[in-house]
């Protein structure tokens, strides 16, 4: 089944380079003849890889998804800092890599690996006081960059400094949501003491999606402008329907009669999870339809029932 005959779930993209992704979010809108489409974090115009777009109902699932973890390869260069922290920007450093060695590189990014306090590029579509920093950045506005507690799982060499290219690093980055890539280059090149900036950037994986499964951007826009449109053969596993979505809790299903409790937003009896008190619950029904996400608002003894209020309700 096509997005079209069934508008509403989750579409992976692979980002080509050049474009924004909002332009991939309306070349999708073009395609799929779906206005409401999200997304589950950007990624700046050079960088290249999987976004994952919420369609339709899906799009009340973005906050959930947002949050997973995401993986890069890409490329570092030293010796040059820019303001954008990226190759697009404005050089403002020049420093010698004459004596800078891979292993000095590799013992630096292991720094940085564990929880961290980062801030962002000057130029990055953070906000403060409803602007977003790159426009305040390119007026020549000053302004306090705000920072934000982030995790860095793996930062990596994933091959010897200057292969790629003359004081070029290739890399694996796993990270927590929020934190950038662009970041840790100009903070790497800084304390090894001769500046740098992100070449290159592609995200493979967000949470358990993988880029080599996404629709190339480009079909989007070909859709857009009257080609053929999206089939089965396109999309394989770019599509994830609806009642498919795996969110990051446990998923539940329930039984006719609290069928009917939930789609009155009545709390019901979740049996089998080990949700505590807090927690968010995927209730599905025992067609596996996706009925609702609920909150646990207690547990029951040792009985391994917990009481769930429906806060988000579809069927």
């Amino acid at each position: 089944m096509t997005p079209r005959a069934a508008r509403h779930g989750l579409l992976l993209v692979d980002k080509r380079p050049g474009g924004t992704s909002h332009d991939v979010v309306r070349s999708a809108r073009r395609a799929l003849n779906e206005r409401k489409i999200g997304h589950c974090g950007t990624l700046d115009p050079n960088a290249t890889g999987l976004l994952l777009l919420t369609v339709g109902r899906g799009t009340r699932l973005t906050r959930f998804l947002i949050g997973a973890p995401k993986v890069y390869e890409g490329e570092i260069r030293f010796g040059v800092a820019t303001d954008t922290y990226d190759a697009a920007g404005e050089v403002t450093r020049e420093g010698s890599t004459a004596s800078l060695t891979h292993e000095q590189v590799v013992r630096a990014m292991s720094g940085f690996e564990g929880p961290q306090h980062q801030l962002p590029p000057p130029y990055s579509a953070k906000k403060i006081g409803g602007r977003k920093y790159y426009e305040l950045a390119r007026r020549g506005e000053e302004f306090e960059r705000q920072g934000k507690d982030v995790e860095i799982f793996q930062f990596e060499a994933t091959g010897p400094l200057g292969q790629p290219g003359p004081h070029l690093i290739p890399f694996r980055l796993s990270c927590s949501t929020g934190a950038y890539a662009r970041s840790l280059a100009h903070d790497l090149g800084g304390q090894l003491g001769c500046g740098g900036h992100l070449a290159e950037l592609r995200r493979l994986r967000i949470g358990s999606f993988e880029v080599d499964e996404a629709l190339d951007s480009q079909r989007l826009e070909q859709v857009g402008r009257g080609a053929e449109p999206l089939g089965t053969d396109d999309l394989g596993n770019a599509w994830v329907p609806f009642d498919d979505i795996p969110l990051p809790f446990a998923r539940v299903t329930m039984d006719p009669a609290q069928e009917r409790r939930i789609a009155h937003g009545q709390s019901v009896l979740a049996p089998g999870s080990e949700a505590e008190e807090g927690d968010w619950v995927q209730l599905t029904d025992n067609r596996g339809r996706f009925l609702a996400v609920g909150a646990v608002a207690e547990r029951i003894g040792s009985r391994g029932l917990a009481v769930v209020q429906p806060k988000i309700v579809f069927h």
